[in-house]
C-alpha cells in the first residue's frame, strides 16, 4: 500500500494533477483485477491509500463511473463493476459488429503509413516476454493497442467516440481478464495478421470478416469459462 501523504489544500491546477494521477492508478488497478470486480469502493480508504484528499478523488471516481469501470447502487454506493454472463456476451456482440464496421472503414481509409505502424505494434506484441511465454497478450493501451488503431483508421468519429472512449476501458478490463486462456494469445496474434494483411490489400470485405471472426473466438472463449466454471461449482456453491 502506498505511504500515505500529507493531505494539503491544493490548487485548482495542483488538485487537477492529483486527481488526474489517482483516476490513472485506480484505472489500472480495476483494469488489472488489484481491485476485484463487484469491490465495494470506499472514500476514507482510497483517500488513505492514496494519500490524497476527497474533492480529487470524489473528481476521479466520478471519471471512473463514466468509463463504466465503477457503477453506484441505490444505498450502497460506488462498486467496481461486474457484468454477468449475458451481459458479457452482450457487450462482445457490440464488439463483433462495431469493430467490424470499423475494420471495413480502416481498410478503405488508413494510409500506407497508418498499415505500416499498424505492422510495427504487432512486431511490439510478437517480442513481448508474457507473449513468448504463452501466458498472455501485450495489453498496452492506446496507440500500442491493435484494435485501438483499427478504430482510429477507420475515420468515423462516432465510431471511435463508442469503441475508443465509452467503452474501451471496460473492455479492456475483460480483454485482459480472459488474455491468459492457454492457447488463446498465440491464436488472437496469428487472427490479428490475417486481419491486418486484408486491410492493407484494401479488401473491406475480408477485414469485416475477419474481424467478426476474431471477435467471435473470443466470445466463445468466454462463454467456455462460464460453461467450465458452472460445471466445476459444487452443489454447495451460489450461483
Amino acid at each position: 500500500m502506498p505511504a500515505q501523504a500529507t493531505l494539503l489544500a491544493p490548487t485548482t491546477a495542483d488538485s487537477e494533477t492529483l486527481s488526474e494521477n489517482v483516476f490513472r492508478r485506480i484505472q489500472a488497478a480495476i483494469i488489472s483485477g488489484e481491485i476485484a470486480p463487484g469491490s465495494k469502493i470506499s472514500e476514507p480508504e482510497l483517500a488513505r491509500t492514496y494519500g490524497i484528499s476527497r474533492g480529487p478523488l470524489r473528481e476521479a471516481i466520478h471519471r471512473l463511473e463514466g468509463q463504466r469501470l465503477l457503477v453506484r447502487i441505490p444505498h450502497v454506493g460506488a462498486r467496481v463493476v461486474s457484468l454477468n454472463h449475458a451481459e458479457l456476451i452482450e457487450l462482445y456482440e457490440i464488439r463483433e459488429s462495431l469493430e467490424g464496421m470499423a475494420c471495413r472503414l480502416a481498410a478503405e481509409r488508413m494510409t500506407r503509413e497508418q498499415i505500416d505502424e499498424l505492422r510495427q505494434v504487432l512486431d511490439t506484441h510478437e517480442r513481448d516476454a508474457a507473449f513468448q511465454a504463452g501466458v498472455g497478450y501485450y495489453q498496452q493501451e492506446g496507440d500500442f493497442d491493435f484494435h485501438y488503431r483499427i478504430i482510429q483508421g477507420s475515420g468515423n468519429q462516432t465510431l471511435v467516440q463508442m469503441l475508443c472512449d465509452d467503452l474501451y476501458q471496460l473492455v479492456r478490463m475483460y480483454r485482459i481478464q480472459f488474455s491468459a486462456t492457454p492457447n488463446r494469445p498465440h491464436q488472437a496474434f496469428a487472427e490479428h495478421h490475417r486481419i491486418l494483411d486484408a486491410i492493407a490489400e484494401r479488401d473491406g470485405e475480408l477485414a469485416e470478416l475477419l474481424m467478426r471472426r476474431h471477435i467471435g473466438a473470443s466470445k466463445r472463449n468466454i462463454e467456455r469459462h462460464y460453461l467450465d466454471a458452472n460445471h466445476n461449482k459444487t452443489p454447495g456453491d451460489k450461483p
